[in-house]
């Protein structure tokens, strides 16, 4: 039996009018829709007088899910992957899903459409032939701020989601990080009714914006540096692996090869920097 196709399809961001005349069509025949939020994917369906099975994928999705996914495909029927607004996989579920569709030889084929980083990049005046798109970072912790911190030296436009509530914490971070006067842009509810692009320094729109009430989809698009990054002091790399090398029982010798192969420092450098450690 040959296998069906997952069609990873990308739908409105808001305005329905957005959708492609091929992603209308193809949710209209395929039997299988699996959807982040069946509820508002059901709109969508009723919009285009659709109605394929209808089942739910998403963030916490077990594995019984993707194994009744997957065992719908090897069946020879299609399924069509959507997320709330735009295009999935993009800080939506679905990677695991597509990976294990892949291994299984199963054919995935992308239906291209909205994007919220491309409409955002496209209308904030940003530099856009490279960025850095950061998604949602964690609300604390470590990992939030080696992010910000990753921002703060890039030097291409970074972009950022949002939840509404969320948004002058994030900006009062970057702003801390980053510095009050860097150019940014903050997009709302991008291709609905009440669309909002507000452009200023971080300082403005942390005023504007920090003790605001806000709604809606939010993407945050700050200018990078125009300038590479300086470059890791390779010593002080070496220093820090060495060091934990060590405390793992490596002997001298090892860690001095260890050093080598994994910075590719001059083998004479990394053995004067082992030697010296106490």
């Amino acid at each position: 039996m040959t296998p069906g196709t997952l069609y990873v399809v990308a739908t409105p961001l808001g305005n329905l009018g957005d959708l492609s005349p091929r992603a209308a069509e193809l949710l209209r025949s395929v039997p299988v829709v699996a959807a982040e939020d069946t509820r508002r994917t059901r709109n969508l369906l009723s919009h285009l007088g659709a109605s394929p099975r209808l089942t739910s994928y998403h963030g916490h999705s077990d594995a019984r899910r993707l194994e009744a996914l997957l065992e719908i495909l090897q069946e020879g029927r299609d399924v069509a992957l959507v997320s709330d607004a735009g295009t999935p996989l993009v800080s939506d579920p679905g990677a695991e899903l597509v990976a294990a569709v892949r291994a299984a030889g199963v054919r995935v084929v992308p239906v291209p459409g909205p994007s919220a980083v491309a409409a955002v990049l496209s209308a904030a005046g940003l530099p856009a032939d490279r960025y850095l798109f950061l998604g949602f970072i964690p609300r604390k912790g470590a990992e939030r701020r080696r992010l910000l911190a990753r921002a703060a030296t890039e030097e291409w436009t970074s972009v950022f989601f949002e939840a509404p509530g969320r948004l002058g914490s994030l900006l009062a971070d970057l702003a801390a990080e980053v510095g009050l006067e860097r150019e940014a842009v903050v997009a709302r509810e991008v291709t609905k009714l009440h669309e909002e692009f507000r452009a200023g320094s971080l300082g403005e729109l942390l005023a504007h914006f920090g003790d605001a009430e806000v709604r809606g989809e939010v993407t945050v698009a700050v200018r990078g540096t125009g300038q590479p990054p300086e470059p890791p002091d390779r010593s002080e790399q070496a220093g820090v692996l060495a060091t934990a090398l060590l405390a793992e029982g490596h002997s001298r010798k090892e860690t001095v090869r260890m050093v080598v192969e994994a910075l590719d420092l001059p083998r004479n450098e990394a053995y004067r920097l082992v030697m010296a450690l106490p």
